[in-house]
Protein backbone atom coordinates (compact mmCIF):
# COMPACT_ATOMS: atom_id res chain seq x y z
CA UNK A 1 0.00 0.00 0.00
CA UNK A 2 1.22 3.50 -0.81
CA UNK A 3 1.60 6.15 1.86
CA UNK A 4 -0.68 9.09 1.16
CA UNK A 5 -0.55 12.33 3.06
CA UNK A 6 -3.75 13.94 4.22
CA UNK A 7 -5.69 14.87 7.30
CA UNK A 8 -8.90 12.85 7.45
CA UNK A 9 -9.16 13.36 11.21
CA UNK A 10 -9.86 17.10 11.15
CA UNK A 11 -12.17 18.34 13.85
CA UNK A 12 -15.77 17.69 12.82
CA UNK A 13 -18.18 20.62 12.75
CA UNK A 14 -20.58 18.71 14.95
CA UNK A 15 -21.09 15.26 16.43
CA UNK A 16 -23.93 14.50 14.02
CA UNK A 17 -23.19 11.25 12.12
CA UNK A 18 -24.57 12.73 8.86
CA UNK A 19 -22.32 15.78 9.18
CA UNK A 20 -19.25 13.67 9.99
CA UNK A 21 -19.99 11.33 7.06
CA UNK A 22 -20.42 14.21 4.64
CA UNK A 23 -17.09 15.66 5.74
CA UNK A 24 -15.42 12.40 4.67
CA UNK A 25 -17.09 11.69 1.33
CA UNK A 26 -19.95 14.12 0.78
CA UNK A 27 -18.76 16.12 -2.19
CA UNK A 28 -19.82 15.25 -5.72
CA UNK A 29 -16.43 14.06 -6.95
CA UNK A 30 -15.71 11.76 -4.00
CA UNK A 31 -19.08 10.04 -4.37
CA UNK A 32 -18.55 9.60 -8.12
CA UNK A 33 -15.11 8.05 -7.52
CA UNK A 34 -16.67 5.67 -4.98
CA UNK A 35 -19.45 4.86 -7.48
CA UNK A 36 -16.91 4.19 -10.23
CA UNK A 37 -14.92 1.85 -8.00
CA UNK A 38 -18.01 0.11 -6.70
CA UNK A 39 -20.18 -0.43 -9.76
CA UNK A 40 -18.28 0.58 -12.89
CA UNK A 41 -15.07 -1.39 -12.31
CA UNK A 42 -12.73 1.58 -12.70
CA UNK A 43 -9.39 1.30 -10.90
CA UNK A 44 -6.81 3.79 -12.20
CA UNK A 45 -6.36 7.56 -12.26
CA UNK A 46 -6.63 7.50 -16.05
CA UNK A 47 -9.89 5.50 -15.97
CA UNK A 48 -11.44 7.96 -13.50
CA UNK A 49 -10.27 10.88 -15.61
CA UNK A 50 -11.78 9.35 -18.76
CA UNK A 51 -15.05 8.29 -17.08
CA UNK A 52 -17.04 11.04 -18.77
CA UNK A 53 -17.73 13.15 -15.69
CA UNK A 54 -15.24 15.86 -16.62
CA UNK A 55 -13.22 15.95 -13.40
CA UNK A 56 -10.07 18.08 -13.52
CA UNK A 57 -6.83 16.23 -12.82
CA UNK A 58 -5.96 18.36 -9.77
CA UNK A 59 -9.39 17.74 -8.21
CA UNK A 60 -9.21 14.01 -8.99
CA UNK A 61 -5.76 13.75 -7.38
CA UNK A 62 -7.01 15.65 -4.31
CA UNK A 63 -10.14 13.52 -3.89
CA UNK A 64 -8.22 10.26 -4.31
CA UNK A 65 -5.69 11.44 -1.72
CA UNK A 66 -8.50 12.42 0.71
CA UNK A 67 -10.36 9.12 0.25
CA UNK A 68 -7.17 7.15 0.90
CA UNK A 69 -6.38 9.27 3.97
CA UNK A 70 -9.95 8.70 5.25
CA UNK A 71 -9.53 4.93 4.87
CA UNK A 72 -12.33 4.64 2.29
CA UNK A 73 -10.03 3.47 -0.53
CA UNK A 74 -6.52 2.09 -0.80
CA UNK A 75 -3.84 2.79 -3.37
CA UNK A 76 -1.91 -0.29 -4.49
CA UNK A 77 1.00 -0.46 -6.91
CA UNK A 78 0.18 -2.53 -9.96
CA UNK A 79 2.16 -5.78 -9.92
CA UNK A 80 2.98 -5.73 -13.64
CA UNK A 81 4.07 -2.06 -13.62
CA UNK A 82 5.16 -0.59 -10.28
CA UNK A 83 4.71 2.94 -11.64
CA UNK A 84 0.96 2.48 -11.99
CA UNK A 85 -1.47 2.66 -9.09
CA UNK A 86 -4.76 0.82 -8.74
CA UNK A 87 -7.36 2.10 -6.32
CA UNK A 88 -9.66 -0.19 -4.40
CA UNK A 89 -12.40 0.27 -1.86
CA UNK A 90 -11.63 -0.75 1.70
CA UNK A 91 -14.18 -2.51 3.88
CA UNK A 92 -15.15 0.95 5.14
CA UNK A 93 -15.67 1.98 1.51
CA UNK A 94 -17.69 -1.05 0.45
CA UNK A 95 -19.98 -0.43 3.43
CA UNK A 96 -21.23 2.57 1.42
CA UNK A 97 -22.94 0.20 -1.06
CA UNK A 98 -26.43 0.62 0.45
CA UNK A 99 -26.00 4.41 0.51
CA UNK A 100 -24.96 4.54 -3.16
CA UNK A 101 -27.75 2.19 -4.17
CA UNK A 102 -30.34 4.40 -2.48
CA UNK A 103 -28.87 7.53 -4.10
CA UNK A 104 -29.04 5.84 -7.48
CA UNK A 105 -32.66 4.78 -6.99
CA UNK A 106 -33.66 8.18 -5.58
CA UNK A 107 -31.99 10.08 -8.44
CA UNK A 108 -33.58 7.89 -11.10
CA UNK A 109 -36.99 8.17 -9.44
CA UNK A 110 -37.04 11.94 -8.98
CA UNK A 111 -34.76 13.41 -11.63
CA UNK A 112 -34.23 13.08 -15.36
CA UNK A 113 -31.32 10.67 -15.80
CA UNK A 114 -29.83 8.31 -18.34
CA UNK A 115 -30.68 5.30 -16.17
CA UNK A 116 -32.83 2.73 -18.00
CA UNK A 117 -36.13 2.26 -16.16
CA UNK A 118 -35.92 -1.54 -16.23
CA UNK A 119 -32.46 -1.55 -14.64
CA UNK A 120 -33.51 0.79 -11.83
CA UNK A 121 -36.79 -1.04 -11.24
CA UNK A 122 -34.90 -4.32 -10.93
CA UNK A 123 -32.39 -2.82 -8.51
CA UNK A 124 -35.16 -1.28 -6.44
CA UNK A 125 -37.02 -4.59 -6.15
CA UNK A 126 -33.84 -6.56 -5.39
CA UNK A 127 -31.84 -4.26 -3.11
CA UNK A 128 -30.35 -7.03 -0.96
CA UNK A 129 -29.28 -9.06 -4.00
CA UNK A 130 -27.65 -6.02 -5.61
CA UNK A 131 -25.74 -5.19 -2.43
CA UNK A 132 -24.67 -8.84 -2.00
CA UNK A 133 -23.43 -8.94 -5.60
CA UNK A 134 -21.55 -5.65 -5.10
CA UNK A 135 -19.85 -7.08 -2.02
CA UNK A 136 -19.04 -10.37 -3.82
CA UNK A 137 -17.38 -8.53 -6.67
CA UNK A 138 -15.39 -6.45 -4.18
CA UNK A 139 -14.25 -9.53 -2.22
CA UNK A 140 -13.23 -11.37 -5.38
CA UNK A 141 -11.66 -8.27 -6.97
CA UNK A 142 -14.04 -8.68 -9.90
CA UNK A 143 -13.97 -5.41 -11.84
CA UNK A 144 -16.78 -6.36 -14.21
CA UNK A 145 -19.15 -3.37 -14.26
CA UNK A 146 -22.31 -3.91 -12.23
CA UNK A 147 -24.14 -1.14 -14.08
CA UNK A 148 -24.13 0.08 -17.65
CA UNK A 149 -22.88 3.57 -18.40
CA UNK A 150 -25.81 5.97 -18.14
CA UNK A 151 -26.01 8.13 -21.21
CA UNK A 152 -28.72 10.81 -21.28
CA UNK A 153 -28.66 10.72 -25.07
CA UNK A 154 -30.32 7.30 -25.13
CA UNK A 155 -34.05 6.99 -25.66
CA UNK A 156 -34.65 5.14 -22.39
CA UNK A 157 -34.09 7.99 -19.95
CA UNK A 158 -36.54 9.17 -17.35
CA UNK A 159 -38.44 12.05 -18.81
CA UNK A 160 -40.59 14.03 -16.36
CA UNK A 161 -43.75 12.53 -17.86
CA UNK A 162 -42.44 8.96 -17.44
CA UNK A 163 -41.41 9.72 -13.85
CA UNK A 164 -44.85 11.17 -13.13
CA UNK A 165 -46.61 8.13 -14.62
CA UNK A 166 -44.40 5.75 -12.66
CA UNK A 167 -44.97 7.62 -9.39
CA UNK A 168 -48.74 7.54 -9.99
CA UNK A 169 -48.59 3.78 -10.51
CA UNK A 170 -46.75 3.37 -7.23
CA UNK A 171 -49.29 5.42 -5.31
CA UNK A 172 -52.11 3.23 -6.61
CA UNK A 173 -50.33 0.01 -5.55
Amino acid sequence: MLHVYGNPKSNPRSGCPVSVSLERFGDRWSLLIIRDLMVRGLRTFKEFQESGEGIATNILADRLRNLVAAGIITAERQESDGRRVNYRLTEKGIDLAPVLLELLIWGARHEETGAPCAVIDNMEKNRETVIAETRRRWRERDSTPLLPSFDTRTEDFRSPSRMHARNNERRKA
